[in-house]
């Protein structure tokens, strides 16, 4: 029977929406889970978990240890690098120069829906004072400084459209005008952000960021140097 203009849309499938739940448990656990513990965390029977489990298995999604607890696979790292693989691409020899020359460690954030995700980090070499920034590390995109960089790429207007319920920081038309954001304590605590727009072709901004604690750079210098690279991030995508 073929549906009509006007059926409903199917719904999604439980199946996957759990096998998908399961690895983002994974990977925001410190330590590996025993199955027990994954099926209380998802909400499931450890029946249901452990067939979930053994098809992620077999795509080396996740692995077990010697005593049976589980954690994210191999296969996910293959899976990641092709997310948003231009961008990565153009970034990485930015962040990594941005990194050394300013002592800080740098990264690329992406908007997702609600919150931004780090893509892509670099941690400066030969030093201990570095704000480590997971790549897939997320957070509220109304918080910090990267957030704030993506919303001062689009006008109120469009970010009401993009983003509705989301407001639209008085913070993102100071730093239209600067050029760069900046936030305090907002994220991290005790830790400092500056970010910059990365304007990405046919999708939505993302942002080129710095974390600190203590900055010795001017930040209008820092600020500067990443204007400079996210200009030549944005050179190669386009």
């Amino acid at each position: 029977m073929t549906p009509n203009a006007g059926s409903t849309q199917a719904p999604p499938s439980q199946t996957l929406s759990r096998g998908i739940r399961a690895l983002e448990i994974l990977a925001d656990a410190p330590e590996p889970l025993t199955i027990a513990e994954l099926a209380d965390a998802m909400g499931v029977h450890r029946s249901v978990a452990y067939r979930i489990l053994r098809t992620l298995e077999d795509h080396s999604l996740l692995v077990r240890d010697d005593a049976g607890r589980v954690q994210p696979g191999p296969g996910l790292a293959v899976l990641a690098r092709g997310v948003a693989r231009n961008l990565q691409t153009a970034a990485l020899p930015e962040l990594t120069q941005l990194a050394n020359a300013l002592t800080m460690s740098a990264f690329v954030a992406v908007w997702d829906r609600e919150d931004c995700v780090t893509l892509v980090t670099v941690d400066p070499r030969h030093t201990g004072a570095a704000v480590v920034q997971h790549p897939g590390s997320r957070h509220p995109v109304s918080a910090g400084a990267p957030g704030i960089a993506i919303q001062s790429a689009l006008s109120e207007q469009e970010w009401h459209r993009l983003a509705p319920g989301i407001p639209y920081r008085s913070e993102a038309a100071e730093a239209r005008r600067r050029g760069f954001a900046a936030s305090h304590d907002e994220v991290i605590p005790g830790v400092s952000s500056l970010a910059v727009p990365v304007r990405v072709p046919g999708g939505r901004p993302a942002a080129l960021a710095v974390v600190y604690i203590r900055a010795a750079q001017d930040p209008d210098e820092v600020a500067a140097a990443l204007s400079a690279s996210a200009a030549r991030i944005e050179a190669q995508l386009a």
